[in-house]
This record gives C-alpha cells, structure tokens and sequence, in this order.
C-alpha cells in the first residue's frame, strides 16, 4: 500500500498526505520554515480579523473568531520568540503559491453569506493542512523543544478548522456546506499534486 492511500482520510478529510520528503527537505532549512510559519500566523490573525470586520453583524461569528484572533497572534509572538532563541533574523515574506491558488477557487458573485461560507471554508481548509504538517514536525523534529511547540500548535488548528466549518453550517445550509467543501477538497488535492516541494515554505 502506498503511503498515499495507507494516510488518505486519516487527518481532517484531507484527501492528499503531505509527501513525506516535506519534512526532511524541512529539517534541513528550520530557519525559512520558521519565518514562513510566522507569516502564516499573522495572515491567519489577519483574516479572521477581516471576517469580523465584513461581518460585524453576526453575533456568533464575533464570538467564536475574536479569540481564534488572539490565539494566532500568540503563536505568531511564539514563532517570533523561537527565531529569536536561535539567532535567526525574521526575514521578508514569500510568495504564498498555496494561499493564492486557493483563493482562485473562491466562487465570484452570490450573495453575502456564499461569500462568507466560501472564505470560511478556505480558512478551514488552512488550518487543516497546518495542522497536518505541524503533526509531521512534532513526530519528526529532533529538536525537543519544537518538537513540543509544533504539537501544542497542531491542537490549535485543528480546533480552528473546527470552528470555521462550524460557522459556515450556522449562516448556510449544512448540505451545500459539506457539498461545497468536498469541491474545496478536491481542489487542494490538486494543488497539492502539482506543487513542488519546498523546505522554505509551511505549505
């Protein structure tokens, strides 16, 4: 059995592992994954931020993103505070290929609340395969320190990816959610097999 199909379902519904060269290309440059992690924090702060912005009128949104806001600012401080212990500079940010061709997929037109459950189920579909990947660093980091660091971060995002899928399912039918997020799916699997593999980018 391949590794594709013995791991396929087993994390989040993500229909295609990460290939397993990821994380030894990232082990050997730990610097660039941690200042591209970084970035990934502070965007994932950011949109949540826009959310609750655009849609200031929806109470349980409000509710449940405020505090997903500060949680990704603190682990966009943590990231920072692990560049710093390792006398790593922080660096510019990267072109994000993942981020921008997920975006592509988002439906134009429709109306307000289509378009805040497909920016909710892009959100999800990050966190998810942030999560997976911190989990491949935690089982497989040989520092100890970030070996812990990634697991207590990988229960977060999985908590996150929760949360958007949950609020997408309040402000829109639950059957065109989960008919909609198994198209987000597929798409990802496809970016997935088409993009290289890098060791300076988290996805």
């Amino acid at each position: 059995m391949s590794w594709q199909d013995n791991t396929k379902g087993k994390m989040l519904h993500l229909q295609l592992p990460t290939d397993p060269r990821w994380v030894d290309v990232a082990k050997m440059n730990l610097g660039d994954i941690l200042v591209d992690h970084a970035y990934c924090e502070q965007k994932a702060a950011s949109s949540c931020i826009s959310l609750i912005v655009r849609f200031p009128e929806l109470e349980k949104l409000v509710e449940v993103l405020t505090p997903v806001v500060a949680e990704e600012w603190d682990h966009f401080e943590r990231v920072m505070g692990q560049l710093k212990k390792r006398g790593l500079p922080f660096g510019k940010p990267r072109k994000d290929e993942y981020v921008l061709r997920l975006q592509s997929f988002i439906l134009k037109g429709g109306s307000r609340m289509e378009h805040l459950t497909e920016h909710l189920l892009m959100n999800a579909l990050i966190e998810a395969r942030s999560c997976e990947r911190f989990k491949l660093l935690w089982k497989n980091l040989e520092d100890e320190e970030l070996r812990e660091f990634y697991y207590e971060l990988m229960v977060s995002e999985a908590g996150h990816y929760v949360n958007f899928i949950d609020l997408a399912k309040t402000y829109y039918p639950k059957e065109k959610v989960e008919k909609r997020w198994a198209e987000w799916l597929a798409h990802e699997k496809q970016i997935l097999k088409e993009m290289e593999i890098r060791g300076d980018r988290m996805h």
